[in-house]
């Protein structure tokens, strides 16, 4: 079964960067779309990048040309590399997978996905 691992969260000051890693075990995350989603205290899980099977990639409005979101399938590794932190951009966040062997898709709605990983806290501030 898939079970996905995240690392690289932590405290960044405004203007630093951080890169979230998802790591997955089980089955290749070849096979899979993976999408990165946060939940800032007091507000609904958003959105924030997505990568499909064979690389096409979305990202919310906010994080563009901020964040980018890359794959390995030969570590079989996602990762999340974020610029210029922002403190609106303290928040959970959670890597997620969905199986895409029937459509190469990369859907920005977390209820389109259904393995998740534990999400480590990023803050920033100063």
């Amino acid at each position: 079964q898939l079970q996905l691992v995240e690392s690289g969260g932590g405290l960044v000051q405004p203007g630093g960067s951080l890169r979230l890693s998802c790591a997955a075990s089980g089955f290749p995350l070849a096979y899979y779309a993976i999408g990165w989603f946060r939940q800032a205290p007091g507000k609904e899980r958003e959105g924030v990048s997505c990568i499909s099977r064979r690389g096409g990639t979305n990202y919310a409005d906010s994080v563009k040309g901020r964040f980018t979101i890359s794959r390995d399938n030969a570590k079989n590794t996602v990762y999340l590399q974020m610029n210029s932190l922002k403190p609106e951009n303290t928040a959970v966040f959670y890597c997620a997978a969905r199986l895409a062997i029937l459509q190469d898709v990369c859907p920005m709605t977390d209820d389109s996905y259904v393995y998740w990983g534990q999400g480590p806290q990023v803050t920033v501030s100063s």
